[in-house]
């Protein structure tokens, strides 16, 4: 039984909605299973019809669970394909997607005018925030991976390393450990390491120099991601005072994940802990984001946020400081919701490390 489809009903009872089209990628494979690049799902309370083109007849036989699975080729068009089965289900009112662009929009309202369109309320948000016991499973496999790689990582990097070839070691690590690489890494040292998101270059760590890595991997279709900091060679007071202070922040906006707590509480809390030195006017981004089939899944742990803790979300704490000409620190984990508290899925050390 296909449990994610299931949720899916309930939710369309709650809201009204009498036919959903499904056409986000990410929001397909959560639903069905689908791994490849096109795919849609029609679910009514009594059925459901996953629809993608001949090149994915095999793969989708052996992926979706739990959907009829229909296929069109050319000469028949997409829109063609759509009109019939929607027509054969009885569909007349159908919602799609708010996440759909208004040129898709447009191309379908045109061509296929035998239902009605309505834009769809939020129903896929709610569900995906709320990992089950098999999506944190698969979330887990991806941090051993990142785990293990930074572990890696740790023995190459010492003065004369450029930025990237660690970076490619990276990559190759991760893939090499049969997973994909879940983003564009950042590797970033000395003064680079104040951009929270630059981009590796030929620039070579040097002793005292801040060395960020922000790195995830993919395995099953979901993601880790993770961020450490270490020191070249030496780390001086500064150092240490600046790294230990987003330690501090990182530690307690974990221990605030509480289940029914709004989500704008640990940002504001590491935010606190960071102005004690002065450093929280260094911090210019959101603590943290949803994890799960997106690195940057639904959810935020921000100033502005509207989202509640509740159990089953997974979301990643990064805090960070980043100082113009000096350099930048982030830490980041993946922590996981639980009714008993927040549990920790990467473990690679957070502790500073001095290397090379």
């Amino acid at each position: 039984m296909n449990t994610y489809l299931q949720r899916l009903r309930d939710r369309m009872a709650v809201e009204g909605v009498p036919a959903l089209f499904v056409s986000d990628n990410l929001n397909v494979q959560w639903l069905t299973g689908f791994t490849g690049s096109s795919g849609y799902a029609i679910v009514t309370p009594d059925e459901a019809v996953f629809i993608t083109d001949s090149r994915y007849t095999i793969q989708a036989k052996q992926e979706v669970d739990g959907l009829e699975v229909v296929w069109f080729q050319r000469p028949k068009t997409f829109e063609e394909f759509l009109t019939e089965n929607l027509e054969r289900l009885g569909v007349k009112n159908l919602a799609f997607e708010t996440s759909v662009t208004y040129a898709t929009w447009k191309n379908w309202t045109d061509k296929i005018s035998s239902v009605e369109w309505t834009a769809s309320p939020d129903l896929l948000k709610p569900l995906r925030m709320s990992k089950t016991p098999e999506e944190v499973e698969k979330i887990k496999e991806a941090c051993k991976v990142t785990d293990a790689c930074l572990q890696h990582l740790t023995r190459m990097m010492q003065p004369g390393v450029s930025e990237y070839d660690v970076q490619l070691d990276l990559e190759f690590f991760i893939r090499r450990s049969g997973a994909e690489i879940a983003f564009h890494p950042i590797v970033v040292s000395g003064e680079n390491s104040a951009r929270p998101h630059g981009q590796a270059t030929e620039k070579k760590l040097e002793v005292g120099d801040f060395v960020t890595l922000d790195l995830g991997a993919k395995k099953d279709g979901y993601c880790s991601d993770i961020t450490r900091t270490f020191v070249i060679g030496e780390a001086s007071d500064r150092h240490k005072e600046v790294y230990g202070q987003v330690l501090k922040a990182q530690v307690a906006a974990v221990d605030a994940l509480k289940v029914g707590s709004a989500a704008a509480e640990p940002d504001r809390l590491a935010r606190e802990i960071l102005d004690e030195k002065g450093l929280a006017k260094f911090f210019g981004h959101g603590l943290g984001h949803g994890l799960g089939r997106a690195v940057h899944d639904f959810g935020g742990l921000g100033p502005n946020s509207k989202d509640t803790i509740a159990a089953g979300q997974v979301w990643t704490i990064e805090p960070g400081v980043y100082i113009e000409g000096f350099g930048g620190v982030r830490i980041e984990d993946d922590v996981h919701v639980t009714d008993k508290g927040p549990e920790i899925l990467t473990h690679f050390p957070k502790e500073l490390m001095v290397l090379g």
